[in-house]
């Protein structure tokens, strides 16, 4: 089993503010295709405040450069909104202990993200005492707060942007008889990828195969494309049984690779599947000659049922069911009032046993 390791990054800013007017450019081709799911958070360490409030207003990101130092700020240059987010008014000093705010969680277009800002409101405030100030930002430091993150975002995988504003650190008191109270941040962020991605490939491919995963909380499928390649995206860290479901009518059994392991931020490369042909199992089909009335047909074997619904047609084909001699039941799906019908059918291995025109009445 081969992996591709996926670079993991961790840095610390000294976040400062920008001007509040941000440009939103469209034009975003990073030459890489596809989305990935950003998830960006806001935590915090302790401070020695009653309480510590801002206003988050929007996410924006950037995929340009960083400005080389010296240069120029460029507020209207490739900012765009990350999209919904939880805006609102937090306290950050309940933002500790592993308790984290989750600021937005959206897929975003892939390529080499540059930059994160915040957009605060006017509500920003903190408590000393019992007693409650506005905290106010310098003249030239005004209420976007923008962040360095220069991770590369690939597709299908889901990334978490982790900022730690440091309130200690943040907050300035002004000297002398203003009685000013400074929001300055400082924030140590973090960026990871939170999952995986699992490709494999299948044959034979001339049919639909559906590889699926599950787990607790887990449920993720997709199909094999023309090729038989598969890719199963934002599969969190475990290990999974990888099931590959053939179309029924492809005659072919359903295959299982077992205990695959996915790491956050590696492609899980599994080794190409062969799938086999069913053996000692048969196909049945009919149709109803009721017009307008949608039915079910159905063989129970056991514990195991085997069913198949009437097309537009009225035609019903039911299959991969094992040889032998079963009770084959029809039944209106709708509120018609028709009534179910029975009659016995024998399945022949790698035959299509035909049961004709059936009426219900």
């Amino acid at each position: 089993m081969k992996v591709f390791k996926n670079s993991k990054i961790q840095f610390f800013v000294a976040a400062v503010f920008a001007f509040l007017a941000i440009g939103c450019s469209d034009d975003n081709d990073n030459g890489m295709g596809g989305t990935a799911n950003l998830r960006v958070s806001l935590v915090d360490a302790p401070g020695d405040y009653d309480a510590v409030n801002i206003e988050v207003i929007d996410v924006l990101i950037n995929y340009g450069d960083d400005e080389a130092e010296g240069e120029e700020d460029s507020e209207d240059s490739g900012w765009q909104s990350i999209g919904e987010i939880n805006s609102g008014v937090y306290d950050l000093l309940k933002l500790t202990g592993g308790v984290s705010a989750v600021l937005a969680d959206n897929e975003v277009p892939t390529g080499e993200l540059g930059q994160i800002r915040l957009l605060l409101g006017e509500n920003n405030t903190v408590v000393m005492d019992g007693e409650t100030f506005p905290l106010k930002t310098p003249s030239s430091q005004q209420s976007g707060l923008k962040i360095n993150v220069n991770e590369t975002l690939e597709a299908g995988f889901t990334y978490d942007i982790i900022l730690d504003l440091d309130v200690d650190k943040s907050i300035i008191v002004e000297a002398g008889s203003s009685g000013n109270i400074l929001l300055n941040p400082v924030i140590h962020a973090s960026s990871v990828a939170t999952s995986g991605k699992i490709q494999g490939s299948v044959t034979p491919f001339d049919f639909q195969v559906l590889a699926s995963i599950e787990g607790e909380g887990v449920a993720i499928a997709s199909y094999a494309d023309e090729n038989g390649v598969f890719v199963l995206n934002g599969v969190p860290a475990g290990t999974y049984d990888v099931t590959l479901t053939p179309e029924a009518s492809s005659g072919y059994a359903e295959a299982v690779v077992e205990g695959v392991v996915v790491e956050n931020g590696v492609v899980t490369e599994l080794e190409p599947v062969e799938l086999e042909m069913l053996t000692g199992v048969g196909n049945v089909t009919g149709s109803i000659t009721n017009e307008g009335v949608a039915a079910q047909a159905k063989i129970v074997i056991g514990e195991e049922e085997y069913t198949a619904e009437t097309d537009e047609n009225g035609v019903f084909t039911i299959y991969n069911i094992p040889e032998g001699t079963y009770t084959l039941e029809i039944a209106a799906q709708d509120e018609s009032g028709l009534s179910a019908t029975k009659e016995n059918v024998t399945v022949t291995e790698g035959q299509l046993t035909e049961v004709g025109e059936i009426t219900l009445e």
